[in-house]
């Protein structure tokens, strides 16, 4: 039996000084020439924005007093002598402050709400520091029928967020200091898919196994975990900062700085790379018995949600998925077993194998512990496979939502009869994931 991470020991190779030079001005060019399309991007962008007609979109001042031992965290970022210039700083650089922390509360607060469909976007842009706290100021971007008429838009927004402030312990706010000031957008903004769960391209999967290659944008959260820019595991978005992997991706190296994480539908070249800051396995983690397999990943600097990379949807702890149940993977993994991980990303689909069949002797018996289950086919050929660790195991509801359920943890070989494969179970680790990442 075998975990599913890629082999290690890979012999390197040393380029020539000449080829390092051509690539140093082959570098300098491509970084000249994105610096063009960014300029262009941002003076242009407004002539190619989605239109949308019948609709209003508004901006709605959110004001807050956020308690003083938050204030304290950004002191400590900023030992300069213009603490308002620092401040800025934060909300530009994305550090690991409360800017992040509002930014993904309010998300969450909209995001899981009954005005999802209205709800775009919010952007911290003014923090100002006070004696027993520091006042945030934050744009949120709703998009609602003309119709509708806004002074009771803004009434009904100030009471929910009234009532959810007062529950985020992570974040302690002066809810009697919530208030909210619409303002009009007459310029189009460019929508963030804030919304988890979410995809654009159409469902069309058959099997890794066969070399079906995934469509641009279908499973916007796989990532790819990289050591020294060589693939070894997958891993799903959970957040513009965090993803979920396996723990025995990170059995040998332990250094996070030498980690990194690419998004989109290829390795190479990368729609988006991020470099990791920090990583947390498990504390029960044990590779013997293979319980536990499950880790955190936090990324260095936040990513832009698109089309393209969007998070997934984490389920509730109390939430249960039927056997025979269909639900879906990913993965740059080898195609059979003792092949190599691949470039481009693959899909399959599968379903939801009991434990009562999991656990026959002939499949796994007591392998199976508590916190894995099986998915695949008794029968064989469908199936996840070396390079496809740390991967999304997901299924969707009937509101086309995709919530990742699974993470891809070990099998016995690739695709054999009565060899299904084994994941580790999103629910069972809910609270654990939400212990570490505040998700």
């Amino acid at each position: 039996m075998m975990y599913r991470t890629v082999g290690f020991g890979t012999q390197r190779r040393y380029l020539e000084p000449w080829m390092i030079a051509v690539l140093i001005v082959l570098s300098l060019t491509v970084v000249a020439v994105t610096i063009g399309l960014l300029v262009h991007f941002l003076v242009f962008r407004n002539s190619y924005l989605p239109r949308q007609p019948n609709h209003s979109k508004i901006k709605l001042m959110l004001g807050l007093d956020i308690h003083s031992r938050h204030l304290a965290r950004l002191m400590m970022l900023c030992r300069v002598k213009n603490l308002i210039q620092c401040l800025h700083q934060q909300v530009t650089n994305g550090q690991e402050s409360i800017v992040i922390e509002l930014i993904q509360r309010v998300d969450e607060i909209f995001i899981d709400s009954a005005w999802k469909k209205n709800y775009i976007k919010n952007q911290v842009v003014r923090l100002t520091p006070e004696e027993d706290g520091v006042k945030a100021d934050v744009i949120m971007v709703f998009q609602f029928p003309s119709t509708e008429q806004r002074a009771v838009r803004e009434k009904k927004i100030q009471s929910f967020l009234n009532q959810k402030m007062r529950n985020l312990r992570a974040l302690p706010i002066n809810a009697s200091s919530v208030q909210v000031n619409a303002m009009s957008s007459s310029t189009g903004e460019l929508t963030v898919q804030a919304s988890c769960g979410k995809r654009v391209a159409p469902l069309h999967v058959n099997r890794i196994a066969a070399g079906v290659i995934a469509p641009k944008a279908a499973w916007p959260w796989q990532a790819s975990l990289q050591y020294d820019n060589i693939h070894q595991c997958g891993a799903t978005l959970i957040s513009n900062t965090w993803l979920v992997t396996a723990a025995h991706c990170f059995q040998r190296y332990k250094n996070p700085h030498q980690w990194t994480v690419s998004f989109g539908t290829k390795i190479n070249p990368p729609l988006m790379k991020r470099n990791v800051k920090r990583f947390i396995v498990h504390e029960n983690y044990h590779s013997a018995s293979r319980e536990y397999d499950i880790a955190v990943v936090q990324v260095s600097y936040r990513v832009t949600f698109s089309d393209d990379i969007r998070r997934i949807c984490l389920p509730e702890a109390s939430a249960s998925f039927q056997p025979n149940s269909t639900v879906y993977i990913t993965g740059f993994g080898a195609l059979y077993y003792g092949g190599e991980s691949q470039n481009e990303l693959r899909e399959a689909r599968v379903k939801i194998i009991s434990d009562d069949v999991c656990k026959q002797p002939q499949v796994y018996g007591n392998d199976i512990k508590s916190g894995m289950f099986c998915a695949g086919y008794m029968e064989g050929i469908y199936d996840a496979c070396r390079g496809d660790s740390g991967g999304p195991l997901v299924t969707r509801d009937l509101k086309d939502t995709w919530y990742l359920i699974g993470i891809v943890s070990w099998g016995d070989n690739c695709g054999q009869r009565d060899k299904p494969g084994v994941y580790t179970q999103v629910t069972y680790y809910r609270n654990w994931i939400a212990s570490k990442t505040g998700l």
